[in-house]
Formats: structure tokens, C-alpha cells, sequence
């Protein structure tokens, strides 16, 4: 593969070209990403037992509501810089094929939190349907976080034979690569 082509982030290939991972290691959108994913997981964490004991307990439902707006807010700043992101590494704001089918299911994620605010704000299905779409949303995200875990994990194992492939502290979409 030549620097040029994008990487495919198939197994047994690296994730990054040489040109990708200067691209990566130089914009200032790699640290954003990393601040950004922790913050939203910690709001995700938060969100998801506000949400759960709204269900159970029928009680606290202006803060569990409150909590999936600032979820979905963080997840439209983390899709917007990492758009942004994909743009400097490859060349494209989203589906570049390192990252095809991690961009794929956040367009759900994106569809699925929109669409529990939507509900919200226009007053659609009682309150616990909204948190029920809140708990979808809160599934495909957490399949989302996991993909590029694994993904980042691949890319460990491939780039530990590597000399080229020198460790990072943050890797793309704010997940850690070492």
C-alpha cells in the first residue's frame, strides 16, 4: 500500500499510512477527540443510570431528560470534530474506509439521540417513551464506543511489529492508541 491510499483498517493491514499518521499526530483535532470521548462517556455513564431510574422508579425525570440533551449535545460536538478529523487524516469528513463502518453505525447513533430530542421538543410519545428511545440511542452507542475499541486494539497488535508505527497517547476519535 502507498502512503497515498487510505488505509483500509482491514486485519493484518495498519490502520494509518505513514501520511495519514503524520496527518493524525499533527492536528490539534486528535486532542480534541481525546478530550471530547471521555467527556461524553462520563455523560453517557451518568445519563444511562438517570435514564434507567426514571424507568424504575418514575421519579427524576426532568434530570434524566436534561441528561440525554447533554449527551446529545457532546455526541454532535464529537461528530463535528471528528468529521472534521477525518477530513485531515483522509481526506474525506466521513466513510473514509479506515473508518467506514464505525462512521456507518454513528450515523445511527446520530439518528436515534435526534430523534429522542425531536420527540422531546415537539412533545411526541409520553416520557417513557422518549427514555425508551433514549436507552436505543444509549445501545448503539455503546456498540459504537466498542467498535472503535476494537478497532484501536487491532491496530495495536498490528502496529507492535511495526518500527514505523511509534505509539501515541491519542489515537483517532478519541480512543486511546498505544
Amino acid at each position: 500500500m502507498s502512503a497515498s491510499e487510505p488505509a483500509e483498517g482491514r486485519q493484518g493491514q495498519p490502520l494509518y499510512t505513514s501520511a495519514e499518521r503524520a496527518r493524525r499526530d499533527a492536528t490539534k483535532w486528535t486532542l480534541v477527540q481525546g478530550i471530547l470521548a471521555p467527556i461524553q462517556f462520563l455523560a453517557f455513564a451518568i445519563s444511562l443510570c438517570l435514564v434507567v431510574n426514571y424507568l424504575l422508579n418514575g421519579a427524576g425525570l426532568a434530570a434524566a431528560t436534561i441528561s440525554v440533551v447533554v449527551k446529545t449535545s457532546l455526541l454532535y460536538a464529537i461528530m463535528i470534530t471528528g468529521a472534521i478529523w477525518e477530513k485531515v487524516v483522509f481526506g474525506r469528513y466521513l466513510f473514509a474506509p479506515a473508518f467506514f463502518w464505525e462512521d456507518v453505525v454513528s450515523m445511527v447513533v446520530m439518528f436515534l439521540h435526534t430523534a429522542y430530542v425531536v420527540m422531546w421538543l415537539a412533545g411526541w410519545g409520553t416520557p417513557v417513551e422518549q427514555m425508551w428511545v433514549a436507552l436505543a440511542a444509549y445501545a448503539s452507542y455503546a456498540v459504537n464506543a466498542l467498535q472503535f475499541l476494537l478497532k484501536f486494539q487491532a491496530a495495536k497488535k498490528t502496529s507492535a511489529d511495526s518500527e514505523d508505527d511509534a505509539p501515541t497517547i491519542l489515537g483517532a476519535r478519541g480512543v486511546l492508541d498505544t
